[in-house]
């Protein structure tokens, strides 16, 4: 079968490899589809810790089930399922233990035409997704939804605010909030993307290359809720723009440590400030479950063959896309 591999730092290849049957309590997927993480991105550019060489990539799949590891599994061949990248949460649900993983690195991933996962990797393709969106939601819709409603812990008819809406997990944040009831902004360096949050239900946006914060507050808007990625410098506006007794959640610090925390409007005006990521299995299921109470459609950007795959990782570094980047199989 082929399948997208790690070569060497900073080289990937798409390479013939050999197929793994099904162990018993194992689950052999056929892949229709899978989608793009900032992950593999930086895996591909050599700047990932912990790098393995001659593991297949790729976190987010949608795919057939061909065959099991023994019977009493059976009813999962024919089903179309969608792949919890989880690999060794561990037992404590409020917190990933020390052996915790994703899936496309160590463990070999969903970039490839077949994956063997085993079968407790396994949720039903929501009916109303097409493959390709289905394989857009794993990881980012997983990371989403632990913080929005675990971490976050949103409420009805609350202010929220969306860092960073050309992410995956900022845009399922921004699913998620509105279908809960939400009153949703966005952010973001790019007008074309405000404009087409705007059109997609956003409630207000903010260019924050222009001074938003300075236009929010000037504006007396402040958030219940803010879901940030960036973390850094940023998270003092945010702690300005948080209502008293508000929450922020970050999953992830792309512009590194905070050079001085404004501690002291932090703790007056009693904001919760906690970090978060990925989420546990229950989660993912929980999640599973609220897209299709809510017929919730993942953002695509675009759609090509797997054989493409290259273009699709140069279209990531470009930071163009509005919505994730699928290959199908």
């Amino acid at each position: 079968m082929k399948a997208l591999q790690i070569v060497d730092h900073g080289q990937i290849a798409i390479r013939e490899v050999e197929e793994t049957p099904p162990n018993a309590g194992e689950a052999k997927v056929r892949m229709t589809a899978a989608a793009l993480n900032r992950r593999d991105y930086w895996i591909s550019a050599g700047k990932y810790p912990n790098i393995e060489f001659n593991t297949t990539m790729g976190s987010d799949g949608c795919g057939l089930v061909e065959a099991v590891g023994n019977q009493d599994h059976r009813h999962w061949v024919g089903k179309t399922v969608v792949i919890n990248p989880n690999v060794n949460w561990g037992d404590d649900p409020k917190c990933q233990g020390p052996g915790y993983q994703v899936l496309g690195m160590p463990t070999n991933g969903t970039l490839a035409e077949y994956i063997t996962v085993p079968v407790h990797r396994l949720a039903e393709k929501p009916a109303h997704l097409t493959d390709s969106e289905a394989a857009a939601l794993p990881l980012a819709g997983l990371t989403a939804y632990r913080a929005v409603f675990n971490r976050g812990e949103l409420k009805e008819n609350q202010k929220v605010l969306v860092t960073g809406i050309g992410g995956g997990v900022s845009q399922m944040s921004f699913l998620f909030a509105k279908a809960a009831g939400a009153t949703v902004s966005v952010t973001s360096g790019s007008n074309d993307k405000l404009n087409q949050m705007k059109g997609l239900g956003a409630d207000q946006i903010y260019n924050y290359r222009q001074e938003w914060d300075r236009k929010a507050l000037a504006n007396n808007i402040r958030f219940d809720l803010i879901i940030d990625s960036v973390g850094g410098a940023q998270l003092n506006k945010l702690i300005k723009l948080t209502n008293p007794a508000g929450r922020i959640v970050f999953y992830g610090a792309t512009t590194g440590l905070t050079p001085s925390l404004d501690s002291y409007r932090l703790f007056w005006n009693q904001i919760t400030l906690c970090g978060s990521t990925m989420g546990n299995d229950q989660e993912f299921q929980d999640m599973i479950d609220f897209v299709e109470l809510h017929d919730l459609h993942p953002f695509v950007d675009s759609v090509r063959p797997f054989e493409r795959v290259m273009e699709a990782l140069d279209r990531m570094r470009e930071v163009e896309q509005l919505g994730k980047l699928i290959v199908t199989f």
